[in-house]
């Protein structure tokens, strides 16, 4: 029996067919050892902080708490610029200052976005203590001001855990 080049082409097909129904034997996922290992030296996550959006003015100011934990040297938060007719390119660290409802009250030591533009992130970071004393001790309430970005003033309130 002769078999024509098209015969042969409807054979191959019907056999790849048949091979792509057919289930594969389940495999365990593939985990690298990066995956499995555990650095003990980063820090914990232990709450998850609600991101604050303030549209005042023509500039949206989205503010994201990262570390709020009493033993870490610094309180950084995400901060994220958006504005379609603002130029960007104000020093937050200068505008910034960061207040516990127990007294104690820090300005910013970093901002580390790059200026300028319509849309800028980046981390605003606060001493963790204000005069020798922790500034999240004995706080129940952290409030973030920022002054002058297309409004006189924009504040951002977080509860703390007790």
């Amino acid at each position: 029996m002769k078999r024509t080049p098209l015969s042969i082409v409807g054979l191959l097909l019907v056999a790849f067919l048949a091979a792509c129904g057919a289930e594969p034997a389940a495999q365990p996922p593939v985990v690298s050892a990066a995956e499995n290992a555990v650095d003990s030296t980063a820090p914990v996550q232990t709450a998850v902080w609600e991101t604050i959006i303030d549209e005042q003015g023509a500039v949206s100011v989205a503010i994201t708490p990262l570390n709020l934990s009493a033993n870490a040297p610094t309180l950084d938060f995400e901060v994220v610029l958006d504005t379609h007719s603002v130029d960007l390119s104000m020093d937050l660290m200068t505008l910034a200052t960061l207040t516990a409802d127990n007294g104690r009250s820090v300005t910013a030591t970093l901002w580390d976005a790059v200026p300028g533009g319509h849309h800028v992130s980046g981390i605003l970071s606060f001493p963790a203590d204000a005069a020798g004393t922790a500034v999240l001790e004995g706080a129940s309430q952290l409030t973030l001001t920022i002054r002058d970005i297309d409004a006189p003033e924009r504040s951002y309130v977080w509860s703390l855990p007790k």
